[in-house]
Order: structure tokens, then C-alpha cells, then sequence
């Protein structure tokens, strides 16, 4: 898949989309979920959080399923595909400044190639 967009593409509505894995399973689980991990409290935080700091063009949303239960609660940013696993909202509040804001990343919160969910 290529890095940049296709020229016939209209552009882009939003420049980041924050989508926030609340996704709950029954307790007892044994992937867990991220919404039993406190994800639904963090998404509602951010999206207030993002609309205060004034980010424009960034969206906050809910998810399904994600399928990296195991490391939740998780969130995803697009268009860079950077997974994040946010337990604070003092993490919130860093990825909203590093990330949305700076165009960084951070490190210590993001889940990365080695992050591989257990087969079984």
C-alpha cells in the first residue's frame, strides 16, 4: 500500500482520526476488553479534552473490537496507524500534546510490531 494518497482522492475530512477500542466482553474473559479496563471513561475525556485544546480537523471516536484486547486499553490514530495504549488521563493528555498536537509520538504508550496478540 502506498504512503501517499491516490491523486483521485478527494481530500481528507478530518488530518487525524482517534479511534478508541470500547469494545466489552463478559467478565471473566479471558482476552479481557478494553471498555472493562476503563477505555469508555479515557474516550470521553479525550474527546473533551481534544474539542478544549482546540485540535482542529482531529476526531475522537468510539470502536468496536480492535483485537488487541490484550494490551487495552488501546486506540489507534490515522492517517499514521499508531497504536497507543493510554491507562491515565495524563496519557490522554500527552498523546493529544506529542501526538495531534506536535506531530510526535510517544514512545512509552505506543504498542508496536512486538506487541503480538497470544495465539489460542
Amino acid at each position: 500500500m502506498p504512503d501517499t494518497p491516490h491523486p483521485d482522492d478527494p481530500p481528507a475530512y478530518f488530518r487525524a482520526h482517534v479511534f478508541v477500542c470500547c469494545n466489552r466482553r463478559p467478565d471473566g474473559h479471558k482476552r479481557g476488553s478494553c471498555a472493562a479496563r476503563g477505555s469508555e471513561r479515557l474516550r470521553d475525556y479525550m474527546k473533551a479534552r481534544a474539542k478544549e485544546l482546540g485540535l482542529e480537523g482531529v476526531r475522537v471516536n468510539q470502536a468496536g473490537c480492535l483485537d488487541r484486547c490484550e494490551f487495552g486499553p488501546t486506540l489507534v490514530i490515522y492517517p499514521e496507524g499508531v497504536w497507543y495504549r493510554p491507562e491515565t488521563t495524563a496519557d490522554v493528555d500527552e498523546i493529544l500534546e506529542a501526538h495531534l498536537r506536535q506531530g510526535g509520538r510517544v514512545p512509552r504508550l505506543m504498542l508496536t510490531e512486538k506487541d503480538v496478540v497470544p495465539k489460542g
